[in-house]
């Protein structure tokens, strides 16, 4: 993949990142909503959420895809293909459990689920019975235990537990956030909907539904404020030391970064993004986010379609996509369905590798 479809998923990834803001102190200008969404969202504690993706259409050809059966199948099952997460979130014990569906379409069609508990230092997955993937018997539904300390310390590492500290991760959230919306104009990218026209699903109210949206017209400068203005300031929140430690990363690798978008390679960047526009179409890219009464986040919508044709690789890609993310519940005693898993019902790793090298004899 070359540095044009690279300069797109900054901009993409950019532009999910603002979903997760999506809460205001009262009805305002919309910019102004998602700023003041950043701070209250660090006052949920805990929370149930729903989350779903639905890959409408993936199309995507190049040299190395031509006439490749394989590659054919992939994006078969893709298409249409859906992944859920039902979850419960509290941050003091620390404890997540969540649900994720996989449903593949296609000739090649499965659907299975995978249950995951996270405490403070572990990580519990459920083993399930997946098609054309045989396993042990005594295996399926076992949930597979990691323990962070140990796997860090077998990697050479020390464990941190910051890395799996919400409470942190909001607070950079915060920041990062902050810095993304000082640099985009409230009135060309921002828009309030009404709630009416904003297809919420039953059961969810909201005095206000805020729209961040990125069309043909405003995609090449989107991109040059993210990778020009608001990258740089996000590399520089990043490198603060609760920060950099949390998310693992050194301080070369991160002045490593900041040089990327200067000098030399600051012309190449520009130079991508002056020629964004001539293989890049936008047909939909809206981020809705609704408000309820007590000023929280209720549900948010992603729409995405995009097409990309470039002349000179003749890589072609069409994406359509649909996201959508609900929270209840938030700061409310939570229950735990699957709760923390029963020594009887746990497989270490060293016990997997022994029962996989079993069945393969």
């Amino acid at each position: 993949m070359n540095k044009k479809f690279a300069v797109l998923m900054l901009t993409l990834i950019m532009s999910l990142t603002l979903v997760l803001a999506g809460c205001s102190t009262s009805k305002q200008d919309p910019k102004d909503a998602m700023k003041s969404a950043t701070g209250n969202a660090m006052k949920m504690t805990s929370y149930e959420m729903k989350s779903k993706v639905v890959i409408k259409d993936l199309q995507v050809s190049s040299k190395e895809t031509a006439d490749n059966e394989a590659a054919s199948q992939v994006m078969s099952m893709l298409k249409n293909a859906e992944l859920t997460i039902d979850g419960v979130y509290q941050n003091d014990p620390m404890q997540t459990e969540m649900t994720m569906g996989i449903n593949l379409k296609g000739d090649m069609s499965m659907n299975f689920s995978i249950p995951m508990v996270m405490t403070k230092e572990k990580l519990y997955v459920k083993i399930p019975s997946i098609p054309m993937l045989p396993l042990p018997e005594d295996v399926v539904n076992k949930y597979l235990v990691l323990d962070m300390k140990e796997l860090a310390e077998q990697g050479g590492t020390t464990f941190n537990p910051d890395s799996l500290d919400q409470k942190k991760a909001q607070q950079l959230s915060n920041e990062v956030l902050n810095a993304l919306f000082e640099e985009y104009d409230g009135k060309k990218y921002f828009k309030d909907i009404n709630t009416k026209d904003a297809n919420l699903p039953e059961g969810v109210e909201a005095k206000q539904v805020v729209q961040f949206s990125v069309s043909d017209e405003n995609v090449k400068e989107a991109a040059e404020i993210f990778v020009n203005k608001a990258l740089p300031k996000i590399l520089d929140i990043i490198a603060k030391d609760e920060y950099r430690e949390m998310v693992g990363l050194t301080k070369e690798e991160i002045e490593e970064a900041k040089k990327d978008l200067t000098s030399a390679n600051k012309d190449e960047v520009s130079k991508g993004l002056n020629e964004l526009k001539n293989y890049l179409k936008i047909n939909q890219f809206n981020i809705n986010t609704a408000i309820d009464k007590k000023d929280f986040p209720s549900y948010q919508n992603a729409a995405i379609n995009v097409e990309m044709n470039d002349p000179e690789t003749k890589e072609n890609m069409k994406l359509s996509m649909e996201l959508t993310n609900q929270y209840s519940k938030i700061n409310e005693k939570q229950t735990f369905k699957i709760g923390i898993p029963k020594e009887g019902d746990i497989i270490t790793m060293e016990q997997l590798q022994e029962k996989m090298g079993g069945a393969a004899y």
